[in-house]
């Protein structure tokens, strides 16, 4: 083969790839175009759905896509919008199952826990020194187990957590629990009255503004169904009681720190 052929050659090779690198960045382009229309689409037959839908995404299952409620749920669904699944996604990663539900989970609640004013919450901390962690605690006065993680509060902060209280009057507003932590909360010493309400004495009924009614609703935006229930700063909820040191090493703390 002369120089002349080969030369010839290397360029029409050259011609091929630059053709070839164009036509994949126009697959690339018409990829993304389509499924920006995939998604308008799916919009669209969705309306007719009724469903309280807050958002459409992607989701982690190839062909499904996600859809957020006002409510907090998520549904999947097909392409079209004519099929619907509620559960738990799972993923197979490095040999164990990964709840990537649960996760998506978290994150919101943190987000949203961590919109909340603590002003408007009771808070029982440690000195500013020994301050490791923060737990945020939904409660009800006249849950036993909320009474009895109360117990631990004393060590929970010797381990260096913080405890942040919300109202979760598990009777729902306009119930006698409701009435007594809205006393709690509107008393001029709102730790003291708490701890007395809990250990089962009368506190003086008191009315006042209160964040009462946004605590109960945040609770159910972020999946509380009873009480205590346990926010870690990542997010995480953990429904019902453990006690100090049990709740440490689920923290990562150590129960002699």
């Amino acid at each position: 083969m002369n120089v002349t052929n080969r030369t010839t050659q290397l360029m029409a090779s050259s011609r091929v790839v630059t053709w070839l690198q164009a036509g994949l960045g126009l697959v690339c382009l018409w990829g993304m175009t389509s499924q920006a229309d995939v998604l308008e689409d799916l919009q669209t037959a969705l309306e007719a759905s009724n469903l309280p839908i807050e958002s459409i995404a992607d989701s982690e299952v190839p062909g499904l896509f996600s859809l957020k409620l006002t409510d907090g749920t998520t549904l999947l669904t097909d392409v079209t919008g004519t099929y619907f699944i509620q559960g738990d996604i799972y993923q197979k990663t490095n040999g164990r199952m990964v709840n990537l539900s649960e996760q998506e989970r978290s994150d919101s609640r943190k987000a949203l826990i961590d919109g909340l004013d603590e002003t408007q919450m009771v808070v029982f901390a440690p000195p500013p020194s020994k301050r490791k962690t923060t737990i945020t605690v939904f409660t009800d006065i006249d849950c036993g187990y909320c009474r009895k993680l109360h117990q631990e509060v004393p060590e929970l902060n010797r381990l260096g957590i913080t405890v942040r209280y919300l109202a979760y009057p598990r009777a729902g507003i306009d119930s006698a629990s409701y009435d007594k932590i809205v006393s709690a909360w509107c008393a001029p010493d709102q730790k003291k009255a708490l701890t007395q309400a809990k250990a089962g004495e009368t506190i003086p009924g008191r009315s006042c503004a209160n964040p009462v009614k946004a605590h109960f609703e945040m609770g159910e935006l972020v999946g509380v169904t009873g009480t205590p229930s346990i926010v870690f700063e990542d997010g995480r909820l953990l429904p019902g009681y453990l006690p100090a040191a049990r709740l440490a090493a689920q923290l990562g703390l150590s129960s002699d720190s």
